[in-house]
């Protein structure tokens, strides 16, 4: 018997694989299991996502590293940390070797489920007590007077009952206490100031008309306005250096390249993908990456290094109906441009009143870094290069 025991074990543990919490980042310690994508009883394949993992910076699904079995030792909204053993996935081959019955057939945590259905079938039946018909008058009676006599009076909830069926309790999301941490620190450390200005869309989209069914032929992607005002900004950058810098301790860092960040809303909550080395890129090579980065944002495939390495940011409001904002940096990048609706005003021009097609555009920027001079230079060089477009084409 002690022979068969030990063969058992020696067969059985290889055959019940430990799914842990991968490293995702070096900065990344915990996360929350947002989505079972396997349930627990589940058969998965090799491969297949088997769940999904919400952390301060991303959102990464996590696949199946053999085919079998699944059981689940950690809930839907725990916080897990890394390496973290989460599930076990039994083979075939092990679930085929243990006879019926056995109490190491079953899961984890369908053994834990079963403890309680025990313990309740071997405590004594409780003593039956009479039941009292329930009425108005007894219920008046449980209730504390105090709360019953100024329920009456306001009409305001007062119990705790009450109160708590008004609102929806539940814990931020880790993506969405990180945004709130950095936009909380851009604030407190950075000396934000914003500039406004207005450029008129007109030349950008009467040559995005002329140019799209050609465009689009030719490259399989439509041309919009997010490459204009990306080559823009790098034009800005170039104008304006102190704006392509940050604040590292006591010392400031010159970049001499140009990634631009573009804010993207999620249902997690707003990333901010880099599009790197955007002087070196075509308008169509823009578009292509904003595209697929919208995709992946969509699809919560965004993935760490898609974050970072970024100098200066863009955020387009106006695809929401805001008509004017004041935008927050991006730590530790020193400046951010908010792009906004475009609607159709009375402008002058040539002395005449004419109706144009006209955004608003705000730059905030770190005043440590940036004077107020250099801000609305770079700022009027962006509302210049929108509004002659050919001009960035032509050094496209």
């Amino acid at each position: 018997m002690h022979y068969n025991y030990k063969t058992s074990v020696a067969v059985f543990l290889p055959m019940q694989i430990e799914v842990k919490v991968p490293a995702v980042g070096e900065s990344i310690t915990t996360g929350v299991l947002s989505t079972w994508h396997k349930k627990n009883g589940e058969s998965v394949q090799a491969g297949e996502i088997l769940f999904s993992l919400d952390t301060d910076k991303i959102s990464t699904e996590v696949n199946a590293p053999e085919s079998g079995v699944v059981a689940t030792l950690a809930n839907e909204g725990d916080e897990v940390r890394i390496g973290q053993m989460v599930a076990t996935i039994e083979t075939e081959s092990a679930a085929a070797a243990k006879p019926a019955g056995s109490p190491s057939a079953a899961s984890p945590q369908a053994t834990l489920e079963e403890q309680p259905r025990q313990a309740e079938q071997t405590q004594p039946p409780e003593r039956e007590l009479p039941i009292r018909p329930k009425t108005p008058e007894s219920d008046q009676a449980a209730k504390n007077p105090q709360e019953t006599t100024a329920s009456l009076v306001t009409g305001q909830p007062t119990t705790h009952e009450e109160i708590a069926a008004r609102v929806t309790r539940k814990r931020l999301s880790p993506l969405r206490r990180k945004i709130a941490a950095q936009l909380v620190s851009a604030q407190q450390t950075a000396a934000i100031l914003t500039t406004f200005n207005e450029c008129d869309m007109s030349g950008v989209m009467r040559l995005r008309k002329e140019l799209q069914e050609e465009f689009q032929k030719k490259h399989r992607v439509k041309l919009g306005f997010m490459s204009f005002f990306i080559k823009a900004a790098v034009d800005a950058l170039r104008a304006v250096p102190a704006l392509n810098s940050r604040i590292e301790g006591d010392e400031l860092i010159q970049n001499h390249f140009y990634s631009i960040g573009v804010a993207v809303g999620t249902e997690r909550g707003l990333l901010v993908p880099v599009i790197r080395d955007c002087d070196q890129k075509s308008f169509a090579d823009l578009e292509r990456e904003l595209v697929g980065f919208a995709t992946k944002a969509r699809e919560g495939k965004v993935a760490l290094e898609d974050l970072q390495g970024g100098v200066f940011t863009i955020s387009n409001g106006g695809v929401y109906g805001s008509l004017l904002s004041t935008p927050i940096l991006n730590p530790p990048q020193s400046g951010i441009l908010g792009m906004h609706k475009i609607q159709e005003r009375p402008v002058a021009l040539q002395g005449q009143v004419v109706i144009r097609p006209m955004m608003y555009l705000a730059l905030s920027y770190d005043h440590r870094v940036i004077d107020g001079q250099a801000a609305v230079t770079a700022l009027i060089r962006i509302k210049e290069c929108i509004e002659n477009p050919a001009r960035l084409l032509l050094e496209a």
